[in-house]
């Protein structure tokens, strides 16, 4: 998917890398790419270019604007929530022209593809922000999560679960071998699954604000429910050779921060560090054990994510309940990434060596 009218070739009018003059880059330096991740609670956008056998990352931009919010009981999109959806979306419009994107790939996952005023959103983006949204189906969502964040499994490991919990879906997927494993990644998915409910969907059924031990279990349980079939289904997954859980999202990002002690959340510190299982269960105690107003006030959970913290808490419990796995290992990565990696491999700009992003 492209971005729409006015057509890419104005859009690539952006400003050249600082200090390399233009004709002094080869051609796959000069294309310049973004990718742009709309889900139920968050618009991310991701600007990079290719280098060496990676990317570089130029630019960035994320904002939470909770475009499902109250989805579950409308089926329709709120006035509300895409008026913020498009102001985010008007941001990201300014930031690709800015960096001059010769090619991009926008998505949207389960918000709209759950709402029933879904389409309608997607005709109203196009006309006042000029971007044309892709809503991709939930397998694609499940591949590119996947993409993104497979080079960070353990490369001795026989197999891993990846994970993505969302703000209205959660997709899983058992993944076979590691990085350094010669088949294709689609080839090395086993088996997959979305399950129709994450962070905002379980907040708003049960509360997030409030959050006792019944509740937690409440919500634990019905994500459970929804995992039973898959679970079955690969089980033996939690029985190979130095399996680990790989899981991505703000969920398990802030709950390395919270585990790490960060005053100030910081992907550097945060991105591929791995958590033992005692950890994980000692920072989803302590969140258990705070407040609304402590969560809140934590740096790597702030007010906006205060109310729908421990929804994603108990998706993870239900994940390590079903596939117990000694360690887990966090990435602050996933579909954008996932997206960038498709789109220059299609354009050859790796013509040898891992690929991986910088």
């Amino acid at each position: 998917m492209v971005i729409g009218a006015p057509p890419v070739a104005a859009l690539a009018r952006g400003v050249a890398p600082v200090g390399v003059p233009s004709g002094q880059r080869s051609a796959h330096e000069r294309r310049t790419y973004a990718a742009l991740d709309l889900g139920t609670n968050n618009c991310r956008l991701l600007v990079a270019r290719p280098n060496g056998d990676g990317f570089r990352v130029v630019d960035a931009f994320s904002r939470i604007v909770r475009l499902g919010e109250g989805l579950g009981g409308s089926r329709r999109l709120k006035e509300t929530a895409i008026a913020r959806t498009i102001d985010a979306l008007h941001v990201c419009r300014t930031k690709m022209e800015a960096r001059g994107v010769t090619r991009a790939r926008l998505i949207a996952t389960e918000a709209c593809r759950a709402a029933e005023n879904g389409a309608d959103f997607i005709a109203r983006v196009r006309e006042e922000t000029r971007l044309d949204l892709e809503v991709v189906d939930r397998e694609t969502e499940a591949h590119l999560a996947v993409a993104g964040c497979a080079a960070l499994a353990d490369p001795h490991a026989e197999g891993s679960m990846l994970f993505d919990i969302g703000g209205g879906s959660s997709e899983l997927a058992w993944v076979a071998g590691a990085a350094r494993d010669r088949r294709s990644l689609r080839q090395r998915v086993r088996a997959w699954t979305s399950l129709p409910v994450g962070v905002v969907t379980l907040a708003e059924r049960h509360g997030g604000v409030d959050v006792d031990r019944r509740i937690f279990e409440a919500m634990v349980s019905e994500v459970l429910g929804h995992m039973k079939s898959f679970a079955d289904e690969v089980g033996s997954a939690k029985r190979c050779g130095r399996f680990h859980l790989l899981g991505t999202s703000g969920t398990v990002t802030t709950i390395a921060g919270v585990h790490l002690g960060l005053k100030r959340y910081d992907r550097r510190q945060v991105d591929g560090i791995w958590m033992n299982d005692a950890d994980v269960s000692d920072v989803i105690e302590q969140l258990l054990n705070m407040s609304f107003e402590e969560r809140a006030g934590n740096a790597c959970i702030g007010s906006e994510r205060a109310d729908l913290v421990l929804a994603g808490c108990a998706i993870l419990e239900a994940i390590r309940r079903n596939f117990p796995a000694s360690r887990l290992r966090i990435a602050d990565r996933g579909l954008r990434e996932g997206i960038l990696m498709q789109m220059m491999d299609e354009d050859g700009v790796w013509t040898s060596g891992r690929r991986s992003h910088a």
